[in-house]
């Protein structure tokens, strides 16, 4: 088919198309206003320094199998050390127990037990959450304490544990340094260069 033709065609399939009558944009008068989901998601991502347990809620987590296998990790965490979380070769040096505590004590007490860990320079701790095997929703409190570690954004990585420290009942939790560690570790390596 030349160029012609499909001109000529193309002015046939167009024959009983009408021009629109009015083509302008209209102004809204208000402004876009983010939704509440989307003030919540943006205000959950803060540092454990300023974090507000309301922003981690309470109302909804995507539900998750006692059997399920947990992983997360943010961009930028390299797979090797995610690889070493997850199969549980870096030192624990704090645990905390959710057994027995209702869900907004334990989200109370995850983050008092990060801000603390952070503040010792502890950087691997494991959580045990429980597989909620006999609870009503099944995993529950696995399923709110893994969508709040993916909120809290000084939470590297997460995977579940290996079966000697609590396997799908736990997980691995890798911190980011505290501030204080990352100056200190600037100026170390500026006092080897000069």
């Amino acid at each position: 088919m030349n160029g012609n033709n499909e001109s000529d065609l193309f002015r046939e399939m167009m024959a009983d198309v009408a021009p629109i009558a009015h083509d302008t944009v209209e102004k809204v008068s208000q402004p876009h206003k983010p939704t509440d989901a989307q003030l919540a998601r943006q205000t959950a991502a803060q540092k454990l320094s300023d974090s507000n347990p309301e922003y981690l809620s309470l109302d909804y987590a995507e539900t998750l199998k006692p059997d399920d296998i947990v992983t997360f990790k943010r961009p930028g965490v390299q797979d090797g050390v995610f690889r070493k979380l997850r199969l549980g070769k870096y030192d624990i040096h704090a645990r905390l127990d959710l057994h027995k505590y209702t869900l907004k004590d334990a989200r109370e007490e995850i983050l008092t037990f990060l801000k603390q860990c952070q503040r010792m320079d502890v950087r691997t701790v494991i959580i045990v959450h429980g597989k909620g095997e006999r609870t009503n929703p099944p995993a529950r409190m696995k399923s709110f304490v893994c969508q709040w570690l993916e909120q809290i954004s000084d939470v590297m990585c997460v995977h579940s544990a290996q079966r000697h420290h609590g396997g799908t009942g736990a997980v691995y939790v890798l911190l980011k340094k505290s501030q204080d560690k990352k100056l200190e570790t600037r100026e170390r390596h500026l006092n080897r260069r000069a």
